[in-house]
């Protein structure tokens, strides 16, 4: 890949819309364009023209478009970028980028305009991976959270972390190098101080990743319970349309019926399952074997049971559920004849799914378990890719090895070595120090034109 070379691809969805957009980056962006567009004035830096898209041999009008032009480097990639914004028409925007190519552009890889970026300066790392997080994101809170991101949020986190460390490797650096000059040698009660305090942000940063992994993926929710407790009646109510068939007659549902919806801004894929019981056919067979194995996969279970009924016959379920996070739904509390409590450890909301009492309260006390933007995570810069997580833990194993070293009172030139373990993956998070094939991995699952 030549980063000297100037790049095309069209940056907007696959498909017909009203406005389509071909960008070009490198330093022949303006000439390749010139000869496809007839504009009234020239290309100016920071300003957006309208004018005609032609084809370049004939001089026919193709298209209008409004022309932008960002004149390195302030522009997304630090090149000269050219954005030509013509209606969404496939067949057009096709037509522009083979121009850009007849004239010596060059197809963009995924996610080479944003690899630009970074390589030359304009992002670190973090921020480059919260592009693409961005441009996924599900929910407006995700959106958010990659936005801090991009801003460089965790960057700013990690800054004074990674300079604690530096200090410290420079200080025991010194003393090696400089030990005839009779540097001072930091004793050993200072050297555990200043490594305890490297490692308690880190360890704060690496416990952020719980939540930032449900931020990030989302979590599974599963709505479990015997037949006819009103399971898909509450699986409606919260998703807020009869998205799964409710009857009288239990053993309705014989298959997962599954949806995702935003709680807290957090995506929580709602699986409705078929009621436990021994099955009287193959199908609901099937139907039950499916809906233990949605119980054992779900993040968070719903166990519903039915207040018009005893309570005893829901208590083998509670008693499997009482080590998983649950929240136990006592519904058709309409129809209760009897205050009776299930005997249960986990959370317990009352709900009628036919009325609609209780769901408040029911969305508060999942909110509760989920967190959310409800303010269960304030800080910004937390955790929210595997790739970072690892690394910050691979950053704790070198500090945890320089404690003993440093107890032991061990030569800091092996002290060192175990500091350096702490800094270097540090340093590829941000991407200071991260090899090629690292890269080719992150910006390969960017979509191409970004």
């Amino acid at each position: 890949m030549h980063l000297d070379d100037t790049i095309v691809a069209i940056s907007t969805p696959p498909g017909r819309g009203g406005i389509g957009v071909v960008r070009l980056s490198g330093p022949d962006a303006r000439k390749i364009a010139a000869p496809m567009l007839r504009l009234g004035q020239e290309l100016a830096a920071g300003r957006a023209l309208f004018g005609e898209l032609i084809e370049p041999a004939s001089g026919e009008r193709v298209d209008e478009a409004v022309v932008t032009f960002f004149e390195k480097p302030h522009s997304y990639t630090t090149d000269d970028v050219v954005e030509i914004s013509a209606h969404g028409s496939p067949v057009v925007l096709r037509q522009v980028v083979e121009w850009a190519v007849e004239r010596g552009a060059r197809l963009a890889e995924p996610g080479e305009f944003t690899l630009r970026a970074f390589l030359n300066g304009r992002l670190d790392l973090t921020q480059a991976e919260a592009v693409r997080d961005l441009i996924e994101s599900r929910t407006l809170y995700q959106a958010k959270v990659a936005a801090q991101q991009l801003e460089g949020a965790l960057s700013r986190r990690l800054a004074p972390i990674k300079k604690e460390l530096v200090d410290l490797v420079a200080l025991l650096e010194a003393g090696i190098d400089f030990a005839e000059d009779d540097v001072p040698v930091q004793p050993v009660a200072e050297i555990l101080r200043r490594i305890a305090a490297v490692r308690a942000p880190l360890e704060a940063l690496a416990a952020s990743f719980a939540y930032g992994k449900l931020v990030h993926e989302g979590l599974t929710l599963a709505i479990v319970g015997r037949p006819n407790v009103g399971k898909s009646s509450l699986f409606n109510r919260l998703v807020e349309r009869e998205r799964a068939i409710v009857t009288a007659a239990p053993g309705t549902t014989r298959d997962l019926v599954s949806e995702t919806v935003a709680l807290g801004g957090i995506p929580v894929k709602l699986v409705d399952t078929a009621g436990l019981r021994a099955a009287l056919d193959e199908a609901e067979s099937i139907g039950v074997q499916k809906s233990r194995e949605a119980l054992a996969d779900a993040d968070l279970v719903l166990v519903v049971t039915d207040a018009s009924r005893p309570a005893v016959e829901d208590a083998e379920l509670l008693r499997q559920v009482e080590q998983r996070t649950a929240i136990v739904v006592e519904n058709k509390i309409d129809l209760a004849t009897s205050n009776e409590k299930p005997e249960t450890r986990n959370s317990f909301v009352r709900t009628s799914a036919l009325t609609g009492e209780g769901i408040a309260e029911l969305r508060g006390e999942i909110l509760r378990h989920v967190g959310g933007d409800a303010g269960a995570q304030a800080e910004s810069g937390f955790l929210t890719n595997v790739r970072h997580q690892k690394l910050v833990r691979e950053a704790l194993a070198g500090l945890a090895a320089a404690e003993p070293a440093a107890r032991e009172n061990l030569p800091h030139e092996m002290l060192l070595l175990d500091l350096y373990s702490a800094l270097r993956p540090l340093d590829e998070i941000t991407g200071a120090t991260t090899a090629d094939d690292i890269l080719n991995l992150i910006f390969g699952s960017f979509c191409i034109g970004k």
